[in-house]
């Protein structure tokens, strides 16, 4: 195999969580682009359909499902669905996730569970649904969206609940990458840095530059950025890389 035909997704089936809008609209382009057809997942299902929209316009197959990945039902019947329309599922990126700013002794109970329970609770059960239907294929590459807030205790913002979901989804990668290799299935994760998405936008100019001065490239990534990231770690060029949390921040941890 050819280095530049290692980075191909042809003929592969993707499902992209949260793929209707932000990073994982470009993520999914970015799969589309590589060769792959690609369902989109989205709570808000006229969202996900543009974005299926403009992966067929690239000549690929695409679906768009309203899934709220919290939901184990929703999650069961989206593996089904996927399975009677492509028939097999080779790769997965766990992209949907929410966020929030409140202080730790004020946040309630509910709050908590907003945010761990699509950004936690909502990978490991996309993760064993669809885990399920790749060990019994013995094949699969499976991409969790973690975040430099599974490092550190990111600042000024207070959001002890999103970071400890994002630590989390970093040890979940690890532990499903060694549960899961005995079946040819690898499991890594992307931890992005700051990314110019609709939900990072919301917080206003100065936080943004603030945020952009603590890195050593002193920016903000465009989403479109970590599509080659999500491609290398789908497809063979990767093969000997499993349980890895790659870090893609513009240097924000060096410091």
């Amino acid at each position: 195999m050819g280095v530049f035909s290692a980075f191909s997704l042809e003929g592969d089936t993707a499902i992209v969580t949260g793929g209707g809008q932000g990073l994982g609209r470009e993520l999914a382009l970015g799969l589309a682009e590589a060769g792959a057809d690609v369902v989109v997942l989205q709570r808000h299902l006229e969202v996900a359909e543009k974005t299926a929209e403009d992966i067929r316009g690239l000549g690929r197959k695409s679906l768009a499902l309203k899934v709220d990945v919290s939901n184990p039902a929703d999650v069961e019947e989206m593996v089904k669905i996927v399975k009677e329309k492509f028939g097999k599922i080779d790769i997965l990126i766990n992209n949907a996730g929410v966020a929030g700013w409140v202080r730790a002794e004020e946040m309630p109970l509910e709050e908590w569970n907003r945010v761990v329970n699509t950004n936690l609770t909502g990978v490991f059960l996309t993760c064993q649904a669809v885990g399920k239907e790749m060990i019994h294929q013995k094949k699969g590459s499976i991409i969790n969206i973690s975040s430099i807030s599974g490092f550190i205790a990111n600042h000024p913002q207070e959001q002890s609940h999103y970071n400890a979901a994002k630590g989390g989804v970093n040890t979940l990668t690890k532990c499903l990458a060694y549960e899961w290799a005995k079946h040819n299935i690898r499991v890594n994760a992307i931890a992005p840095g700051f990314v110019a998405t609709p939900m990072l936008k919301i917080a206003g100019e100065d936080y943004l530059k603030q945020w952009a001065s603590r890195n050593v490239q002193k920016r903000i990534a465009d989403p479109a950025e970590l599509k080659g990231v999500a491609v290398f770690l789908a497809s063979q060029a990767a093969s000997y890389i499993t349980g890895h949390i790659l870090v893609a921040d513009g240097g924000y941890l060096i410091w």
